[in-house]
């Protein structure tokens, strides 16, 4: 989760490309149902769709579900990031409100390898090469760093490196892309893992952990809404890989609907639609310093 890379990478074609290298990772008896440019000739009308339930889109995410992607743990009331772009994607692919069910779908369970339950999830879910082993990814509709929060109170809440915070106790939530981004940074201690973001803070206000790692935008909300006590973003940084984390949805293995969610989540992008979203409920994650 973490935590929303690459300039430019929006069209179908680059994301039928990502999704092939995804499956040249993958074990070989995994690779032949994956979808591929040749098979993308398929309908993306409302009665063709490669549903679970004809006639209904089923999406899956966490419970509960945070902001600023979601708001008052509804994810059907249409509001926050994430349930304002799945019902744009709905209305592309031509579902009426009615039509789109949520379900509930742990995070860390989400991209195992199995039958899925719901057409896609959407859930901070960070697009990497080892889930694309087990899943599909859409391209993606989100980019975002990764950001350390600390209390206010805390010695490490004026750090400017990775030097100043060597010495601190590191957390993040268990299956998550700012968990494995705590290794760029080579704290002395090993750090703690958390089943979810609210124990994660929870931690952080019990003195459990110095700081904690997590997507941007959550670390917006979690300092703001969140914490009981003062809290502050000491910085965010950039993956080692110098690109920003991308969030996809996620779907079975194969699933052919991947083609029609990536042409909606291009036109949504091409109209200006996700540009607009994200300043709608996004708009605060500019002005935070670079950590290095």
């Amino acid at each position: 989760m973490s935590p929303v890379r690459r300039p430019a990478r929006f069209a179908v074609l680059a994301a039928v490309s990502l999704l092939t290298l995804a499956v040249g990772c993958a074990p070989t008896d995994d690779n032949d149902d994956e979808p591929s440019a040749s098979d993308a000739t398929a309908s993306c009308e409302k009665a063709d769709l490669p549903l679970k339930k004809a006639g209904t889109l089923t999406i899956g995410t966490d419970s509960p579900a945070y902001e600023p992607w979601f708001v008052d743990d509804d994810p059907s009331n249409g509001k926050g990031y994430e349930s304002a772009v799945a019902y744009a994607i709905a209305d592309q692919l031509g579902f009426a409100k009615d039509d789109v069910v949520w379900e509930a779908v742990p995070f860390n369970t989400s991209y195992q390898p199995g039958e899925k339950s719901f057409d896609f999830d959407i859930n901070q879910i960070s697009i990497t090469e080892e889930r694309a082993k087990a899943v599909t990814f859409s391209e993606p509709y989100y980019k975002a760093a990764q950001a350390i929060v600390a209390l206010e109170s805390s010695p490490y809440a004026k750090a400017t490196s990775f030097a100043d915070l060597k010495d601190a106790q590191f957390g993040a939530q268990v299956g998550t892309t700012s968990l494995t981004a705590i290794d760029q940074i080579a704290p002395a201690k090993q750090e703690r893992v958390y089943d979810d973001t609210n124990q994660a803070t929870k931690a952080l206000e019990v003195g459990q952990i110095d700081v904690l790692v997590m997507d941007l935008p959550s670390a917006f909300y979690t300092t703001a809404a969140v914490l009981s006590k003062p809290g502050t973003i000491v910085g965010q940084f950039q993956p080692d890989t110098g690109q920003s984390e991308e969030f996809g949805l996620l779907l079975q293995k194969g699933s052919e609907l991947v083609t029609c969610l990536d042409e909606a989540i291009g036109a949504l992008r091409e109209d200006g639609t996700l540009a607009d979203l994200e300043k709608e409920w996004l708009s605060q994650t500019t002005g935070v310093p670079e950590l290095s």
